[in-house]
């Protein structure tokens, strides 16, 4: 099994900060500390080289003569040498007079100062070497101060490295807790995912406030709860409507085959063949609707490209024959974006009912108007397709109703006249599917129908 940080996103996370925190604040303060002890240790050498050139130039003066106790200029470089050439001691600060030799390097030069780190018995100093002279007998001084415990001691390391180790447990511990508040909303969805089966997907995610990752996710995850719940209504849709408007055509049709089955010299064999193949198309005809209407909304094999809205109405008019001529007032430069085959099939089947019922007239008109919800503005037209007629009016309660499957009117009840029923249900859903709406306004003295589609 898996150790739980390879298992859970959020200790991968924390564990990859963790490291990059360590691999940048070792290095940084290993380096740290070595210009720390770079910077004290060039301090120290500069206190005593500037001692060591003070006493050597006041001897080269005159001002300091030797035999007498040297005085100490800086208090901080209390060990203060002067060396012959031969090693014998010829003075000492008061501090340096007991101690041993600080050192036996020796400068070449006039002006060469040497600095150099050695260790007494008692403990260990930093010291500079300078010549008094250019002559091969001059004295030599040496100026020294103790060692900085920072530099004779880990002190300065262990402090350091405490507060890296710190740190970086630190930058760990925010990691785990940022980790946690951001996969928090995952987790919720991941639970609320958990309580949707198949009886029911009418459930939601929670979605986080904000643009972030996790936001859209939620968005992305409940417009798929979404369209998968608009196609399990389908095909439910489907079950039901087959099983309920197919069931009555085909008894019929068995019912007419039995008897002629059962009295074959009674029945009309011209009668019962023109009867059965018109019950035939029939179902045909309401197979292929549902079938469509089961498909609309769906993404397979579906295409969208933008035209123009004018255009198809008058390739749709050319490829039919009306009884009651077509009039049409069409704007140019009405463009849409959708699939051409649907919309072609919405603008078939208003046209159907426009010519069921219309007495004298059918009108269709294109135009581009505002979307009245997007605050007037130009760049969020609406294109309008319009189809009327001067047929029966249809009743203000009645007009959302025949957008429904199988729903006729009384007037429409034949077979003859009415259809199948589904023409205007089919209409709605593609004019839905495209982020449309289908709808019923008013017109004396007929009916008119109104899609609305977003222009492209």
């Amino acid at each position: 099994m898996a150790p739980w940080w390879a298992r859970s996103l959020r200790g991968r996370v924390t564990l990859i900060a963790t490291a990059v925190a360590a691999l940048v604040l070792i290095p940084v303060a290993i380096a740290g500390i070595m210009v720390a002890r770079t910077l004290v240790n060039a301090s120290v050498f500069n206190d005593t080289r500037n001692t060591a050139e003070r006493i050597a130039s006041e001897m080269r003066g005159g001002v300091l003569p030797l035999g007498a106790a040297i005085p100490v200029p800086d208090p901080s470089v209390d060990l203060i040498q002067v060396v012959s050439a031969d090693g014998r001691l010829l003075g000492a600060s008061d501090g340096a007079r007991a101690l041993p030799l600080l050192d036996d390097v020796r400068p070449t030069g006039a002006g060469q100062v040497i600095n150099t780190t050695t260790c007494l018995p008692t403990k260990c100093v930093h010291v500079s070497a300078v010549r008094v002279s250019v002559f091969p007998d001059s004295p030599i001084v040496y100026a020294g101060r103790s060692s900085p415990d920072v530099l004779q001691t880990h002190t300065m390391e262990i402090v350091v490295f405490i507060e890296v180790a710190m740190l970086i447990a630190l930058a760990g511990w925010a990691t785990w807790l940022v980790t946690g508040r951001a996969l928090r909303p995952v987790g919720a969805m991941r639970a609320e995912l958990d309580a949707v089966h198949a009886g029911d997907l009418s459930r939601r995610v929670t979605q986080p406030p904000g643009d972030d990752e996790v936001a859209l996710l939620a968005r992305s995850v409940n417009g798929t709860l979404a369209r998968l719940e608009r196609s399990a209504e389908q095909q439910r849709q489907f079950a039901s409507d087959a099983s309920h408007e197919l069931r009555t055509p085909i008894a019929g049709l068995r019912a007419q085959l039995e008897s002629a089955q059962l009295y074959p010299d009674d029945t009309d064999m011209e009668a019962l063949v023109e009867s059965a193949l018109r019950d035939t198309d029939r179902l045909e005809t309401i197979i292929t609707d549902l079938l469509l209407l089961a498909r609309i909304g769906s993404r397979v094999d579906i295409v969208k490209e933008r035209f123009d809205l004018a255009c198809l109405v008058r390739q749709e008019l050319a490829t039919r024959t009306d009884k009651i001529p077509v009039q049409v007032d069409l704007a140019e430069g009405a463009c849409v974006e959708g699939v051409r085959t649907q919309l072609a099939r919405v603008l078939t089947n208003l046209l159907d009912n426009a010519q069921r019922y219309a007495e004298q007239t059918v009108l269709v008109t294109v135009h581009a108007e505002p979307d009245r919800t997007a605050n007037g503005c130009d760049h969020h037209a609406l294109v309008v397709l319009t189809v009327e007629n001067d047929g029966i009016e249809i009743p203000l309660h009645d007009r959302e109703r025949i957008f429904e499957r199988f729903t006729r009117l009384d007037t429409a009840r034949s077979r003859d006249t009415g259809g199948a029923g589904l023409g205007l249900a089919i209409a709605r859903d593609v004019a839905v599917a495209h982020g449309g709406t289908l709808c019923v306004e008013d017109r004396p003295g007929g009916a008119r129908f109104v899609l609305r589609l977003p222009s492209a």
